[in-house]
């Protein structure tokens, strides 16, 4: 038996202890890390922000359309440079915080939410606030979530490894797009301003921070891979985002030798430490599938007649082949205005180029073109062959778009990393091309700025570039600066597009309710004419612009009903001594709230005297016993159509600007229609696990889709605002001028019909890829077959 104080029995728990505390101390210095780099950057773009808040806010305001709006910006930029410091610093302490919550299994779901409401509290002017709050931190946290699901989900599943294996999501990534616009708005709750001056900060917070986050993203990822977490990440289509190519399969990265021209993550011309993991796999993954059909294909240079063991072409006489061809097809290609004329030209570049290397010299005749080159070729090649045929594209985008290949040839050969690195200046430019290019078209580009900037920036590239791959940087930056100011001013009217939108659902929002609470009191009760008149027409009136501007649950509102109550009792027969007396009593009460109501919806004050002068003949029947004639609401509405006075047409437009003139008051207009109260629904409505149902619902705000009009012209639409009160889509052009906007039902059957087409939201260049992946996949499988069968 052995003893229990046998040494190999004894534990020696300090050195457990201390294997413990080192794994402990490694995880905390991990994560430790990642907050240093993270938060430090982030507060970088974060104090970008507010230098730039002034200049937004002075733009507005210069441009406002009352003096009162004009002070309400003057006044916001005062409230933010007070208080800037303050916002910063909660700012810093929330994103802290996160970090610590994290690292202690604390750190919830950061989804943005709008405040709860008591169940007496109703509608009110902060719960809109809170609600447009709510959709503008939504809204920004959904697009960059999607923009940035590559990036996400390797840090999700790195952060995941630090932890301990526990699941790590956008949602409670501490310095995901959730958790980092869920700090900032409780930050921001300092600021005593009124909503849209906050809607402003809001929009600057998207643009500098949500914009600028994602070499942040990439720089954590490039430390962890450093420090021996998870080197090698496996992309699979992670829950929630959207797959750009459902039909390609997860991306791998291809195996065995490196050949000439594959790329290793540490390096490249733009930012050595730039090139995502993810990108440098997929880049190899198609190297090796073109390798792969170079070798079933048993593929012939056309550029030598030399064996294959013949010595490579070199790169320098490739490039200076493409020289020629750039200079000489420059002016060819600046013809090729239909998408037609592109692509002929995308497929003849190939046999032009080997054909232009051969003619160079004598020497090239003998050589033939390395694999590397080759599949450089093709690639590039597949590339704008994508581009002429993307739906995202309108076909005379595509066009000018497709004259670049000669170009992106060119830089492909001269760095390798232009399909590796998210952050290559010249894949960015093509990128921000076909994003502008988007959501163009005749319509909304009538004088062509737009699209003439587009030609303009392809006529530079292919006029200047000639080895110096640093044009492709400052032609980006000079294209963002045109965007930028093309997006402020069509933010400018985006944002007046959903104001108008909002105010007339407002109107009819209130005109409804207001026409519901008069009828209660009228619909079935026989009344005088007189007073039939009044309630369906001015006093209604009156009910909608109290709600607008004091809301259902305020005291004028109730004062307003209250009248309504005793003026339907004031007009019924009155048969005892005591009846009479209240009504002499009420009479005065009523005189005096009837004037206030008429004056506030701008009754003349001859028309107020001849209403009081046939009210006080009608009360004096009445107290004398006198049979009065009474009728029915729709009676007296149908023979009332004639237009009342043109002072009685005010309503609750001069409250909002935006409405139209109206004609009938909100009562008329439901009796003598549908006869209810409530917004329309379809005759047919849809099922809510409908396809496009569904599809409709998940459309974030920003995202893009191409209409088909009734005459077969085509516009290009951005979902620029969903209401709360109707559910409605509101979209805008690329000016933020209003195109339409549709409820679900009505754009979910459009979507079925193929008259509405969702346009991807995924850069033009990842898109691009992922179908290159697909296509050489599908080749890759069919060749073996056809080769058995024959």
């Amino acid at each position: 038996m052995t003893s229990s104080n046998d040494p190999q029995n004894v534990v020696d728990l300090q050195q457990r202890q201390f294997a413990a505390a080192t794994s402990s101390d490694r995880l905390g210095d991990l994560l430790k890390l990642v907050r240093g780099i993270s938060l430090k950057r982030i507060n970088g773009l974060v104090g970008t922000l507010f230098e730039n808040v002034d200049d937004a806010l002075f733009d507005l305001a210069e441009r406002a359309g009352s003096n009162a709006v004009q002070t309400e910006y003057f006044d916001g930029m005062r409230e933010i440079r007070k208080k800037r410091q303050l916002v910063e610093r909660l700012f810093q302490e929330h994103a802290t915080k996160a970090f610590s919550d994290f690292a202690e299994g604390k750190l919830r779901s950061a989804r943005p939410e709008v405040a709860p409401q008591s169940p007496s509290a109703g509608l009110s002017l902060v719960d809109d606030e809170e609600l447009e709050e709510s959709l503008a931190v939504t809204s920004m946290v959904a697009k960059a979530e999607n923009r940035l699901a590559r990036a996400m989900y390797q840090l999700n599943q790195r952060l995941s490894v630090i932890i301990g294996g526990g699941r790590v999501e956008d949602a409670n990534n501490p310095i995901g797009p959730a958790a980092l616009g869920q700090a900032f708005r409780t930050a921001v709750r300092e600021f005593e301003v009124n909503v849209q001056v906050k809607l402003i900060v809001y929009k600057l917070f998207d643009r500098y921070v949500m914009g600028g986050i994602e070499p942040v993203y990439d720089e954590v990822n490039i430390e962890l891979v450093r420090a021996g977490v998870l080197p090698q990440v496996r992309q699979v289509a992670a829950q929630g985002t959207r797959n750009p190519n459902p039909a390609a399969p997860p991306l791998r990265g291809a195996g065995g030798a490196a050949e000439i021209g594959d790329v290793a993550p540490s390096g490249g011309y733009y930012d050595p430490g730039a090139a995502s993991e993810l990108q440098v796999e997929l880049y190899n993954t198609v190297r090796s599938l073109l390798a792969n059909r170079r070798g079933s294909t048993d593929f012939v240079s056309a550029a030598g007649t030399g064996a294959p063991g013949a010595p490579g072409l070199n790169p320098t006489d490739l490039l200076s082949a493409l020289t020629i061809l750039q200079n000489q097809s420059m002016a060819t290609r600046a013809q090729a205005e239909s998408v037609t004329d592109a692509a002929q030209a995308v497929q003849q570049i190939k046999r032009e180029l080997l054909e232009q290397v051969s003619k160079l010299s004598e020497d090239a005749k003998d050589r033939r073109v390395s694999s590397a080159d080759e599949d450089t070729i093709d690639l590039v090649g597949m590339l704008f062959e994508y581009i002429l045929q993307d739906r995202n594209l309108p076909a005379q985008v595509q066009a000018v778009l497709g004259r670049l290949q000669i170009p992106y040839l060119k830089v492909a050969i001269l760095d390798k990393h232009l399909f590796a690195q998210k952050a290559h200046p010249a894949r960015r430019l093509l990128d921000n091309l076909a994003e502008a290019g988007k959501g163009w078209s005749e319509e909304s580009d009538r004088d062509h700025r737009l699209f003439d900037r587009i030609k303009a920036a392809v006529d530079i590239v292919l006029n200047d570039f000639d080895d110096d791959i640093g044009i492709f940087e400052r032609e980006l930056a000079s294209f963002g600066a045109f965007m930028e100011q093309h997006h402020k001013r069509a933010d400018l009217a985006e944002q007046r597009a959903a104001e108008a939108t909002r105010g007339r659902e407002k109107l009819q929002e209130a005109r409804r309710t207001s026409a519901r609470e008069i009828l209660k009191r009228i619909e079935n009760r026989n009344l005088p004419s007189v007073v039939h008149s009044v309630l369906s027409r001015p006093w209604a009136n009156y009910l909608v612009l109290i709600q607008l501007r004091h809301g259902d649950k305020s005291d004028e509102w109730n004062n307003a009903l209250r009248f309504a109550d005793e003026f339907v009792w004031s007009a019924q027969p009155k048969t005892t001594e005591s009846e009479h007396t209240r009504l002499r009593a009420l009479l005065p009460q009523l005189e005096k709230a009837l004037r206030h109501g008429l004056a506030t919806v701008a009754y003349h004050d001859s028309d107020i005297r001849q209403l009081m002068q046939e009210l006080a003949q009608f009360y004096r029947r009445l107290l004398d016993g006198q049979k009065v004639e009474t009728r029915s609401a729709k009676e007296v509405i149908e023979s009332n159509l004639a237009p009342p006075p043109a002072s009685a047409t005010a309503n609750a437009a001069t409250e909002t600007d935006v409405a139209p003139t109206v004609t009938q008051s909100p009562v008329e207009e439901v009796v003598l229609s549908s006869g209810t109260t409530e917004p329309e629904t379809p005759t047919e409505p849809l099922a809510e696990d409908d396809e496009f149902v569904r599809a409709v619902r998940e459309l974030k705000v920003g995202a893009w889709i191409e209409f088909a009009g009734e005459d077969g012209n085509r516009e290009r639409a951005k979902l620029s605002w969903i209401s709360p009160i109707s559910s409605k889509y509101l979209f805008v052009n690329r000016r933020g001028l209003k195109v339409c906007d549709k409820t679900v039902a009505a754009l979910a059957v459009e979507l079925r019909r193929g008259d509405a087409i969702v346009l991807e939201e995924v850069p033009l260049f990842d898109r691009a890829l992922d179908a290159i992946v697909a296509r050489l996949r599908s080749t890759h499988e069919e060749t073996p077959a056809a080769k058995e069968e024959g």
